[in-house]
């Protein structure tokens, strides 16, 4: 399976959706493409509800909140 570099996919414009990280600067962010999948949409759903976005761009979104969760900080109690 080819890495995807999501670098090339998520954009951040701070007049769009207020800065939040968004899909090839789309008005989609990586926020919507996380809930959907969360509330379980499978990606050949979203696919065919928003036929702008890539299998890729799923993946991107993922892998972005994946290394922004690496790098949250703990706060212990």
């Amino acid at each position: 399976m080819e890495e995807i570099d999501y670098k090339k996919i998520i954009t951040i414009e701070p007049g769009k959706r207020g800065g939040k990280p968004c899909i090839r600067n789309m008005r989609i962010t990586v926020y919507d493409v996380l809930r959907w999948l969360a509330s379980g949409m499978d990606r050949s759903k979203i696919l065919e509800d928003f036929p702008e976005l890539t299998n890729e761009d799923i993946t991107a979104a993922l892998k972005f909140a994946s290394e922004r969760e690496a790098k949250a900080t703990v706060i212990a109690s």
